[in-house]
């Protein structure tokens, strides 16, 4: 993985420790697993962020850094992969939620015409809301879990890599010193 890309963009983790709205969670913060980058804190926060994306509630960011901070995984990484779900997203995922809850329910889809209005969200949440919740659910669990073995299979395809680099450096140097040697 990009180590070195994603450590540039990371927090201090005494900025987070010191920041005044996460204080509630007192020495929770000390953990310093919640900023490593390391396969399993990665692959881990993957798999938080990418649950709590799927949960249709608002402050999902909270969701996801208190997920984190559970789990022991990297807290940026989660709260950042929240955002998979944002405005623009969000109106298709949740629809392709719903679908796969109807889906999986084995139930007729319902014509959705969306309106902005408190009045339509209670009337057709207080219709769909099985199949959307499931939907969510499933999309939620698959895409934690396929995201986890994807940053573990991509993290461990790259550590083979720089191993097989190192192995071609040294093996070069090795080759380099033992015809310099012959010279003399």
């Amino acid at each position: 993985m990009p180590r070195r890309f994603i450590k540039r963009y990371m927090p201090d983790h005494d900025a987070i420790r010191n920041h005044k709205h996460l204080q509630f969670l007192g020495t929770l913060l000390h953990d310093p697993n919640i900023l490593h980058l390391n396969r399993r804190s990665v692959s881990g926060a993957f798999s938080v962020g990418l649950f709590m994306a799927f949960v249709p509630v608002p402050f999902q960011m909270v969701l996801a850094a208190l997920g984190a901070i559970v789990a022991r995984v990297n807290l940026p990484i989660s709260v950042g992969l929240v955002w998979i779900t944002n405005p623009l997203t969000m109106p298709p995922i949740f629809y392709f939620a719903y679908k796969v809850g109807t889906w999986i329910l084995d139930t007729p889809t319902r014509e959705i015409h969306f309106q902005l209005s408190v009045e339509w969200l209670t009337r057709e949440l207080g219709l769909i809301w099985q199949p959307f919740l499931l939907g969510c659910l499933v999309l939620g669990v698959v895409s934690a879990v396929l995201g986890n073995l994807l940053v573990r299979g991509l993290w461990r395809l790259q550590v083979r890599r720089n191993w097989r680099r190192r192995q071609g450096r040294r093996a070069k140097k090795f080759k380099h010193k033992k015809t310099g040697n012959a010279a003399e």
